[in-house]
């Protein structure tokens, strides 16, 4: 029997309503793994669930940094590993549920990620260089430190290139030099739940429809009021840039949608060529998608 059950795949594929019903079942808890759910006061457009939604059911990682935080996939991984951990000495199945493929990943394998914390002054100095000279200029600088890792990467995709930098100047290490092997630390089960692309757009179009309803700008809107701009990390996840960028632009409402909508159907495309490559992936249909078939595979 798996040690650990792994409820992954793109957005809108309903993750966190089967995780939760899978560790009812089992008798365990959820630990998410999804980048934004870490931070507090950002519930709508992270789709943050419910208590009726959690089904009773313990959930981790989520609420357990201030949106002023930068937290790194190593913050993740030495929070949550010793509760997966905790779980798998005690005999029961916790269920890891999330769309952050790198935070899967660092609870499953052994990975080092650089060990290297976040450095915000760092950060902060290559994203003013991007913005003075150029994202071509900041790629080139990773090309001249860390040229592996620059060729794995695409010039726009700054906060990547940045993080290699970060690594770099601060951890004394190149990025390329890191060895993030898929050495397993647990036997595990990992499904997916495969929807056709034209029905995960549908539901995608959908999900990002009912945020708005549900207060989304509000939300962004409170959030600014507080001082969290777009220069915080959790501010650059999508849906939050989009309505910043929108408000400081004075873009309409109907903008904001399509942007977000565009830019998350982007996301999912990223996230399934991504978890294409996790190990033992089983894809399952909607319909076979269910907990007790799930937990019939352990």
């Amino acid at each position: 029997m798996a040690q650990v059950l792994v409820i992954c795949g793109a957005t809108a594929t309903g993750k966190t309503a089967l995780a939760a019903k899978c560790a009812k079942q089992l008798g365990s808890a959820v630990i998410s793994a999804d980048s934004q759910l870490v931070y507090r006061g950002l519930d709508i457009g992270t789709a943050k669930p419910s208590e009726g939604e959690m089904l009773g059911v313990e959930h981790y990682m989520i609420d357990v940094a201030s949106p002023c935080d930068e937290y790194s996939v190593s913050d993740y991984r030495n929070a949550a590993l010793p509760i997966v951990e905790n779980f798998v000495k005690a005999g029961k199945v916790p269920v890891i549920c999330g769309g952050t493929g790198f935070y899967i990943n660092s609870l499953l394998f052994d990975c080092s990620y650089g060990n290297v914390a976040a450095d915000r002054t760092l950060r902060e100095k290559y994203e003013r260089l991007a913005e003075e000279r150029g994202r071509e200029y900041v790629y080139g600088l990773l090309k001249a430190a860390d040229h592996a890792s620059a060729e794995k990467l695409h010039p726009n995709d700054l906060k990547r290139v940045v993080r290699a930098l970060e690594i770099c100047e601060s951890g004394g290490v190149k990025k390329s030099d890191i060895n993030d092997s898929f050495r397993s630390r647990f036997e595990y089960l990992a499904v997916c739940t495969d929807y056709d692309r034209e029905k995960l757009y549908d539901r995608i179009n959908a999900r990002v429809d009912m945020m708005f309803e549900a207060g989304l700008l509000e939300e962004v809107e409170g959030l600014l009021a507080r001082g969290i701009d777009e220069n915080f990390r959790c501010m650059q996840a999508i849906g939050y840039k989009e309505v910043v960028f929108c408000l400081k632009n004075r873009l309409s409402q109907s903008t904001m949608r399509d942007m977000i909508k565009q830019n998350t159907r982007r996301y999912a495309k990223r996230q399934i060529t991504f978890f294409k490559k996790l190990p033992g992936l089983i894809r399952l249909s909607p319909e076979e998608a269910t907990a007790e078939k799930i937990i019939g595979m352990l």
